[in-house]
């Protein structure tokens, strides 16, 4: 199958599901019946997708790109939490069009843990480019920590989203702007703790390689000036 044709069969495929999953439940939506709406086979099909859920996949890379191709860096000197709303806000903007079936497919799937397991797996992807367009970095032992927890600022946000029917999304803003303040709060927290625990960590180190930790690793953080640069830590 040529590429190009390989691409649009893939896109009508991902409008197919979301065309089906805004109108029915989604276990009740068939592969056959996305093969079919999308007028592909189903050997077209596996050739493409291997599920369904391989399909919501792919609509999350699309909104990647599309979110990604207009980023710029007119935002590079304002705070951390100014840029992640830019990307966040236009992250919805570019999922208007499937507000209705992801309301939909965020109902259904409410229940079931594997598939919520699976799609948080497909929004920590997601999530870390976001953060890249939005220039923070998930390096490092807090990158773990920023990721899921932009994983849940996004999912607590899509639910007021979901029902946000102001055309200037007033509530996801607001709302967005609670999650991310909330956010920033646990991450100082977590630097904290790491700060505090640094000389614990370092003594471990030290005895488990057999040797006697050394002044400066059984120094407190604030001996060599961390507490004043909270990333000195990481």
């Amino acid at each position: 199958m040529p590429a190009e044709a390989s691409t649009d069969k893939r896109q009508a495929i991902v409008d197919a599901l979301m065309d089906l999953a805004s109108r029915r439940s989604w276990n009740s939506i068939e592969i056959k019946d996305i093969a079919k709406a999308a007028n592909v086979s189903l050997a077209e099909f596996r050739d493409l997708f291997p599920s369904k859920g391989a399909v919501l996949g792919a609509l999350s890379r699309k909104i990647d790109k599309q979110v990604l191709e207009g980023t710029t860096d007119d935002l590079a000197g304002e705070p951390a939490r100014e840029r992640i709303f830019d990307v966040f806000m236009r992250r919805f903007d570019a999922l208007a069009p499937y507000r209705e079936a992801l309301r939909r497919i965020s109902q259904d799937l409410r229940y079931d843990p594997a598939s919520l397991a699976a799609l948080n797996q497909v929004a920590l992807n997601s999530q870390r480019f976001m953060l890249a367009a939005a220039g923070i970095s998930t390096e490092g032992p807090l990158g773990a920590l920023k990721l899921q927890g932009a994983v849940l600022v996004w999912a607590n946000t899509m639910r007021t989203w979901f029902d946000d029917d102001d055309p200037t999304l007033a509530r996801t803003m607001a709302r967005l702007d609670r999650e991310l303040r909330r956010g920033e709060r646990i991450l100082e927290q977590a630097e904290d703790v790491r700060r505090f625990t640094a000389p614990f960590r370092a003594i471990g180190r030290a005895l488990l390689e057999g040797r006697r930790p050394s002044r400066r690793e059984r120094r407190r953080p604030q001996e060599e000036g961390e507490a004043e640069n909270p990333a000195a830590a990481i």
